[in-house]
């Protein structure tokens, strides 16, 4: 197998790097895969501590084929660093299989990822490959390995340099965009949020490239394929989290126990209604507005 390079993004959080990169290592493809590493510089010297207990952690990391550290001399901001550190990898192994420093892995998380990308790799119409899904019940009963998706996920992704070089990171025609209610709406069908959120990326209240990677999968009317059972757990909902605070019921799911290490795809890409609308209803008003009332109670 051609087995993409692994690249993982931390920062200051050490146990959380230790429990991403120690259950990698419990993956039997991880001695076969390229390791990239990216840590990014403090943001304040109150950080420059915690982030050189990371550094010293993973400069002694082993059990990968290769591993590439690259420690960042100044803060990036986990924006700047996805779309940087992807682009550099990805410019040289022409895809790539990407993790952040919150995420646990099942064991045969990379034979899914890696198997996807093999067998979608001249598909142009799919996005990414997902190694998280959420627990919907739609999926309680389903004997299929994976399903499609119109939103990506940022927990556990990989993609290829065909769509990765086409993002348009400025996304010039936001503008024209966001003026047609009608293009908004459709958008939106992968969550209620999306329009509202690439607004907030664009005007600098948010500095998201997840958004932006959405976008250019709905222009395209591309998709994005999830396994059925989720070979991601995110544990990094703390107050030290960049972009999440608290846990949101809506998104905890179960992580693969199975022993399962072959999957089956096919080039079938009809997008399941149900799972679209019980996909969505995770991200609509009224579990964002239920979960923003809880972390008031919560604090």
């Amino acid at each position: 197998m051609n087995l993409a390079p692994i690249t993982i993004f931390v920062y200051n959080r050490l146990k959380n790097t230790k429990a991403t990169i120690e259950a990698l290592q419990r993956n039997p493809l991880s001695k076969s895969s390229i390791l990239y590493i990216y840590s990014d510089g403090p943001k304040n010297e109150s950080d420059q501590v915690k982030v050189s207990e990371v550094r010293n952690y993973i400069k002694k990391t082993t059990g990968f084929k290769t591993i590439n550290i690259y420690n960042r001399n100044e803060n990036y901001g986990l924006k700047r660093n996805i779309i940087e550190g992807v682009s550099h990898v990805i410019s040289m192994h022409g895809k790539v299989i990407v993790l952040e420093d919150d995420l646990v892995t099942s064991p045969y998380f990379l034979d899914f990822m890696n198997q996807g990308l093999i067998y979608y790799n001249k598909n142009e119409r799919i996005q990414s490959i997902s190694g998280y899904t959420m627990p919907l019940k739609v999926l309680e009963n389903t004997n299929k390995d994976f399903y499609l998706g119109l939103r990506a996920s940022s927990w556990g992704w990989a993609t290829w340099d065909h769509v990765w070089n086409g993002i348009d990171w400025e996304v010039k025609d936001f503008d024209s965009f966001y003026s047609n209610a009608k293009l908004r709406n459709s958008f939106n069908a992968g969550g209620s949020d999306m329009s509202s959120m690439l607004k907030n990326n664009m005007s600098k209240k948010i500095s998201s490239w997840a958004i932006v990677f959405c976008y250019d999968q709905w222009k395209k009317n591309r998709l994005t394929v999830f396994p059925t059972k989720s070979k991601i757990i995110n544990f990094g909902f703390a107050k030290e989290a960049s972009n999440t605070k608290h846990i949101i019921p809506e998104y905890q799911t179960n992580l693969d126990n199975s022993n399962k290490k072959k999957f089956q795809f096919d080039d079938n890409l009809i997008v399941d209604p149900q799972i679209t609308k019980s996909f969505a209803y995770n991200f609509s008003y009224y579990v964002r507005i239920k979960n923003k009332l809880l972390n008031i109670f919560r604090n």
